[in-house]
């Protein structure tokens, strides 16, 4: 059995706003305050639908200060472990709960990463 290290690791993400209302068209920023002592990590943005559906959005890496996925763009400030996202051309359909996740390395996720494949699995990438 190979021990969960990572367990012990704390984390946090608080968001600011609570509620806002916007008219369609517009552009909205939302913040994301998060907490670890991991140097890589990614951050992922979704959507909770009225119906309960849960919708990925764009997804920020800590080693690239900004991502873009259509209308969707992310602003990270690694420095002060604070995130941004900006929706523009709002429509009716943006209507939704948002919230922002962070995703750490851990040990025990990279020791089960590194585990040998079986020799038959193995083939070489060609030259």
């Amino acid at each position: 059995m190979v021990p969960n290290v990572g367990s012990t690791v704390a984390q946090r993400v608080t968001q600011g706003r609570t509620a806002t209302s916007m008219q369609e068209g517009a552009t909205v920023t939302l913040d994301c305050v998060y907490e670890t002592s991991w140097s890589a990590y990614y951050i992922f943005w979704y959507k909770h639908l009225p119906n309960g559906e849960i919708v990925f959005l764009i997804r920020q890496d800590s080693y690239s200060p900004i991502a873009k996925n259509g209308r969707y763009s992310t602003n990270l400030q690694k420095a002060a472990k604070f995130i941004t996202l900006t929706i523009s051309s709002l429509r009716l359909e943006d209507s939704a709960k948002y919230f922002c996740a962070l995703y750490e390395h851990t040990v025990f996720e990279v020791i089960v990463k590194a585990e040998q494949k079986p020799q038959s699995s193995i083939r070489e990438s060609p030259p």
